[in-house]
């Protein structure tokens, strides 16, 4: 006979929190505060503050567009491989390749996707754009040396202000505007000064600013659209293989064969492998980095940051390439530089009085 197993429960009793029983204890910790939740929450693998982390951005931007910078002027002037419509082409490929392996296989972010004509059609003019400004880019450093190059890469801000103004309507304070005229007269300096000045050479590198400034506020619009943002390797994902079939028909009806005449050199000289390899990855970096740098920044900041990079680059090449420069050069270079700066801090005070 088994008897019924029975027991009474008291108010504020329970069998099973007992102490005086020997089940093991569960020692929860306590919750930690708000700030330790919400710096840990969002990525518990990430403990680098966002100070830290655009300034390794800006630094890997800096790298990679003054090494992608060199290596094309290399490629193009002294190596003779004189195709730089192939070379952007090449670039364009490189860009698809790295970000497909990066986001499909790395997962170092999601996959997103395309939701709308309008965003796939303003991800197309992007790349049109881009390759019409890194094509001119390329081309001009066939024909000037990288210091005035950079020189009049200096005056990006003021056709990025033009073009703000034209696409968003965005109107700047009179200072600011007036700040943009040593930008220009810096560049007209330099450019009667210039030992090398060539005209279908200075022709294309503006055209290859205007661009690049038109490119920097089409992406930082892109980059900031709550309903069509697109984080930066997906949106390069997706605009690098776009910008590849638009130049694959200009570089065969303007180039030729020029993948038979790549391998036919490489043949006879192997390193032109390493060379284009080694171009095509920098350029991933100069690409991926851009739009980092836009989209913790802004199209302006990025602008002004590279005329930062601009002078470090003309000092590098003019040290490696040992190009002529003149003291009128240097000073117009120097105004231009000036006007930026002034720009910048214009901007930072129309800032200010309209909030």
């Amino acid at each position: 006979m088994v008897e019924a197993q029975t027991w009474t429960t008291r108010r504020m009793s329970n069998p099973r929190l007992d102490t005086t029983t020997t089940d093991p204890v569960l020692d929860i910790p306590p919750t930690p505060p708000g700030e330790l939740r919400n710096s840990f929450g969002s990525n518990p693998n990430n403990n680098l503050s966002p100070t830290l982390v655009t300034a390794l951005i800006i630094s890997s931007w800096y790298l990679s567009n003054i090494g992608v910078l060199l290596l094309n002027k290399y490629l193009l002037s002294f190596y003779g491989y004189r195709y730089p419509i192939f070379l952007t082409m090449l670039h364009m490929l490189s860009c698809a390749a790295y970000s497909y392996a990066s986001i499909n296989f790395l997962e170092l972010v999601p996959l997103q996707h395309i939701h709308s004509k309008k965003q796939f059609f303003k991800i197309l003019a992007l790349s049109a754009i881009f390759c019409f400004s890194v094509v001119c880019g390329n081309t001009s450093l066939r024909y000037l040396p990288v210091s005035f190059n950079q020189a009049i890469g200096a005056t990006t801000p003021f056709f990025t202000a033009i073009f703000a103004f034209l696409i968003t309507c965005k109107k700047e304070t009179g200072e600011v505007y007036l700040a943009l005229l040593p930008v220009v007269f810096g560049i007209v300096v330099a450019s009667n000064s210039e030992p090398l000045f060539h005209l279908f050479g200075f022709l294309v590198c503006v055209g290859s600013t205007a661009g690049r400034a038109l490119k920097s506020v089409v992406q930082g619009i892109l980059l900031t659209s709550e309903a069509e943002k697109l984080h930066s390797m997906n949106l390069l994902l997706y605009m690098a293989p776009l910008a590849a079939l638009i130049l694959l028909p200009f570089t065969l009806y303007i180039e030729g064969n020029v993948l038979a005449l790549t391998v036919e050199k490489a043949k006879g000289d192997p390193f032109i492998v390493f060379l284009l390899l080694g171009n095509a990855t920098v350029a991933y970096l100069v690409n991926l980095t851009n739009f980092l740098v836009t989209k913790h920044t802004s199209a302006l900041t990025l602008q002004v940051l590279g005329n930062a990079k601009a002078a470090v680059a003309a000092v590098v090449s003019v040290l490696i390439f040992r190009n002529p420069v003149t003291v009128m050069g240097m000073a117009g270079f120097g105004i231009t530089i000036m006007g930026v700066v002034l720009y910048s801090e214009a901007k930072k005070r129309s800032k200010v009085t309209t909030h």
